[in-house]
């Protein structure tokens, strides 16, 4: 079993690999939603997914000094590739809608950065916190992340323990929506509706 495979058995084994009609935080629709928080519930779990996101880096010959995860989804799964890589790790978090360092957190000018996402779709929350990281001087390498679904070329190299295909669509050509199935949108942005 390669260890690809064997990350998409982990998320079928925890119940974190759904399918239906999904709104994502990216805003566009999908027929598939990986729930990340389920995928790293379990430690050794987030390890083995950690692990397997380290393995596609050094294969690339990508050094952080630092691991940056967007909060919510990057939090878990930036400290566990942190802590394989044994690098410090940050987090980015939305303050009045835009992503910023808070809690004493900063980038040192010249900082090799990795930003670690749970799931890649369009990659603007990762393009955000790469302003934020570029702004104090930090070199960003690309992103790591639990799952790649990304469709087009990325804006920032993607470095996932998966990729995964599934389709994504405009609100507005979203078949799903067409046929009347009931949207759920599970992703942590929505939370606060």
């Amino acid at each position: 079993m390669t260890r690809e495979s064997e990350i998409v058995e982990l998320l079928k084994k925890r119940e974190a690999l759904l399918h239906g009609h999904f709104g994502l935080s990216s805003g566009k629709h999908s027929n598939v939603y990986v729930q990340c928080a389920l995928a790293t519930e379990y430690a050794e779990d987030a390890e083995k997914i950690a692990h397997a996101i380290k393995e596609k880096l050094e294969q690339n010959n990508i050094h952080p000094d630092v691991v940056v995860g967007p909060a919510m989804g990057g939090i878990i799964i930036g400290y566990e590739l942190a802590r394989a890589l044994g690098v410090r790790s940050i987090f980015a978090e939305r303050k009045e809608g835009k992503m910023c360092l808070r809690r004493g957190f900063k980038i040192e000018k010249g900082e090799k950065v990795l930003i670690c996402e749970d799931v890649v779709t369009t990659g603007k929350s990762s393009l955000e916190t790469a302003e934020v990281i570029e702004e104090q001087g930090g070199e960003v390498l690309g992103i790591g992340a639990i799952v790649d679904r990304t469709k087009q070329t990325p804006p920032l190299p993607v470095f996932a323990a998966i990729k995964l295909e599934a389709d994504i669509y405009e609100p507005e050509d979203c078949p799903l929506c067409k046929e009347n199935v009931p949207m759920v949108q599970p992703g942590s942005r929505f939370l606060k509706k």
